[in-house]
């Protein structure tokens, strides 16, 4: 139920009227335009299949939503076969399907340590209210849990709950108040859970109350290298910490700062961090790109100085087209992502609903932010994953990387004809803008793009949407781990522009768009219908 702002919460099947209306309401969900969500169903029988004993496993870690402070998506390790379910957990053990039977929920991603705990965050309740469990990867076996005290700001659909590692294997998880949650061991049950707090712990013990009410972490946590921590907050009315919505940085040494959102982007408008938009790292270690956004629909992309948080430099969030604010929706999961050059991508709406068949735009910057490169023609709810120019046979252009992206066209939002693709983009060659209307835009030109498999049973000729925004490149099968509003899925083999395996997750349905990740072990974890599911041979 794709995560597009043309989407009316009672599903795209209602009149154009119904639709316009709905759009103001509430714009994230994959199934969104024209694609076929169907009805809250239970997942599909996928009984967990016994495996021996798995020898100790110990490789690359998969840190963040995202797979890295950069956002890039990309496996160390060659993936397993799509053969089986090898075993599943929830990740709400309360959904709470819309009257239409859509589950309008964004779930965190797992992370997993090299030495393959996967940490998987819980929605506990009905409530916004969360756990983290640790599982053993090759079985899924219980390890530890914990409750988190986290509260949720003020939101529409419900944001995602993400945990972090660090690089020397600290999970750290939003608590209440602003404060991090933090265990030194992920692996180690017997680890102690401990807290830091930006603006200081005392300041914090003695006004606790009021702070949980009043404080609340609105983006995902990302660590450095070093195990520096990012994150944005929001704020509500007066408080004795003398807090305004910003970023907060908590340093490995346990140091906190924070600054304003105001006086990072130097604009009285830009009140807020974006809701759910992760702060991103620089290849160098030196740089977080960060996103405020106004009370309105406008953003900024920002460069602080990792150390001080002081401001390097920005760029305003401008639609290819109209040259007008874009969209910075408060429904989006999209984070800025570093490429391997250093170039700054991030994911944005068009701010005239339907211009661009509520596909949006992914805005391309240099590392300095001071120049604005060719756009991609998706951005909605979207963080691009690099993709290695040598897992594309053929590719005959000179960039050394390309990017993939969502590249839905949803039914019934502009001229959007439900043609759901996947693409691979070059982010340093054009083309015209493929929907008319915007055909004098030059975009990223389409190197690869595939349709989505299954009819769409609501819009003749279309297909079911792409349910992703975060999507794991494999570079040793040259492949991607995508996910399909269908309830499968699927690798996209990248040599013969196929997919060339799928497993059945549930029988399908509209839901926010969901991540995939990838185990030390080459196991593949996809989320679909409120349950998390480990993948192999």
């Amino acid at each position: 139920m794709g995560d597009h702002p043309t989407k009316t919460l009672p599903g795209r099947r209602r009149a154009a009227a119904l639709a316009a209306i709905a759009v103001l309401a509430a714009i994230a969900a994959c199934s969104g335009g024209g694609g076929g969500g169907s009805a809250a169903v239970t997942p599909a029988p996928a009984p967990v299949q016994p495996v021996p004993d798995p020898l100790p496993v110990t490789g690359a870690a998969w840190l963040s939503y995202g797979g890295d402070a950069q956002h890039t998506a990309q496996s160390s390790l060659k993936t397993q076969a799509l053969n089986r379910i090898v075993w599943q957990t929830p990740v709400d053990v309360a959904p709470q399907y819309s009257s239409q039977g859509y589950l309008l929920v964004h779930y965190g991603s797992p992370v997993i340590t090299a030495k393959n705990t996967v940490l998987v965050p819980v929605k506990r309740s009905v409530a916004d209210s969360f756990r983290v469990e640790a599982r053993a990867g090759a079985t899924g076996a219980l390890r530890w849990s914990i409750d988190s005290d986290y509260v949720m700001p003020a939101h529409n659909w419900t944001p995602a709950y993400n945990i972090t590692l660090t690089k020397n294997n600290r999970i750290v998880m939003p608590g209440a108040g602003g404060k991090v949650l933090y265990r030194d061991d992920a692996d180690a049950a017997g680890a102690s859970t401990n807290t830091l707090v930006f603006y200081g712990s005392s300041a914090y013990s003695a006004n606790q109350g009021v702070l949980d009410a009043s404080v609340f972490i609105n983006t995902p946590i990302t660590a450095d290298n070093a195990g520096n921590l990012f994150f944005g907050f929001v704020v509500t009315g007066a408080n004795p910490a003398g807090l305004v919505s910003g970023i907060a940085r908590i340093g490995a040494d346990g140091n906190g700062s924070w600054v304003s959102a105001v006086s990072a982007s130097g604009d009285a408008t830009m009140s807020k961090p974006a809701m759910g938009a992760a702060p991103a790292i620089s290849n160098d270690q030196k740089t977080v790109y960060v996103v405020v956004k106004s009370t309105g629909i406008n953003g900024q992309l920002l460069a602080l100085d990792a150390a001080t948080l002081s401001l390097k430099s920005k760029a305003a969030l401008v639609d290819p087209f109209t040259l007008s604010p874009s969209r910075i929706s408060e429904d989006s999961t999209a984070a800025p992502m570093v490429g391997p050059d250093g170039d700054v991508y991030f994911g944005v709406l068009e701010p005239v609903t339907n211009l661009h068949n509520a596909r949006g735009w992914l805005l391309h910057f240099d590392s300095t932010l001071a120049t604005s490169k060719t756009p991609g023609s998706f951005g909605w709810d979207d963080t691009p994953s690099v993709v290695p120019a040598a897992m594309v046979p053929g590719y005959s252009g000179s960039s050394p990387y390309l990017v993939m992206t969502k590249y839905n066209n949803y039914g019934r939002a502009g001229s959007g004809d439900s043609k759901n693709r996947i693409a691979v983009l070059d982010p340093n060659a054009s083309m015209a803008d493929p929907v008319s209307a915007t055909a004098s835009v030059r975009v990223m030109k389409e190197i690869l793009t595939i349709l989505g498999p299954t009819p769409d049973p609501n819009f003749p000729g279309g297909v079911t949407e792409w349910c992703i925004n975060t999507a794991a490149v494999d570079p040793f099968t040259k492949s991607i781990l995508v996910n399909s509003e269908d309830g499968y899925l699927y690798r996209w083999d990248l040599t013969s522009n196929t997919l060339s395996q799928k497993i059945r997750l549930t029988s399908g349905l509209g839901e926010s768009y969901t991540p995939t990740a990838v185990g030390p072990d080459g196991l593949v974890y996809a989320i679909n219908n409120a349950v998390l599911f480990s993948v192999g041979q």
